[in-house]
């Protein structure tokens, strides 16, 4: 993928974090990334197109960050956690892929489909690590739930207390 595609994707991807699928345009995009919107197009012909691209990335980060995540920690809660407070840090506070969950019912066939594959994914790790279908279901609920009401909040601090509470760990106490 070329330079401009990568910022298109970042672009679009920074976008539907706020605003979800409406929350862009390739006009807005172009502006954005500094290029005509014909590049836009270019790349990515349509706004299902690169909507789709954006969630294919993302969970494609995802499954490597895990995959990371388990080489160093072998229990699931805690290196799911610790992947997932990485969309929360520093001010990305939502994964875009629980931003469009909210509206699946409204997305376009090819978002949506790539939204299904990211929780697909989510829980087919999640469950080959042993874990039950119900608790895996519970893990991944609570760690997007955390990242809705922080993002509610604007406060990232909102995320990882109920980390601590999950992991069953006390939280630190802010610098005085």
């Amino acid at each position: 993928m070329n330079d401009i595609a990568t910022a298109i994707l970042d672009a679009a991807e920074r976008r539907m974090r706020i605003g979800g699928f409406g929350g862009f345009s390739h006009r807005e995009i172009a502006a954005e990334v500094g290029v005509k919107s014909s590049s836009v197009h270019y790349h990515f012909p349509t706004k299902d197109k690169l909507a789709a691209a954006v969630i294919r990335r993302y969970a494609d980060h995802v499954s490597e960050l895990i995959t990371r995540e388990f080489a160093t920690e072998a229990d699931p809660v805690k290196a799911w956690t610790r992947a997932f407070r990485a969309a929360v840090y520093p001010g990305e506070r939502i994964c875009p892929c629980t931003v469009l969950s909210a509206e699946a019912s409204d997305l376009p066939p090819e978002v949506g489909a790539e939204v299904k594959r990211f929780y697909t994914m989510c829980m087919s790790t999640l469950t080959a690590t042993g874990m039950s279908d119900r608790a895996a279901i519970e893990l991944l609920s609570t760690l997007t739930g955390a990242m809705v009401v922080a993002n509610g909040l604007n406060d990232g601090t909102v995320f990882d207390r109920a980390m601590c509470e999950l992991l069953g760990e006390t939280p630190a106490q802010p610098a005085a």
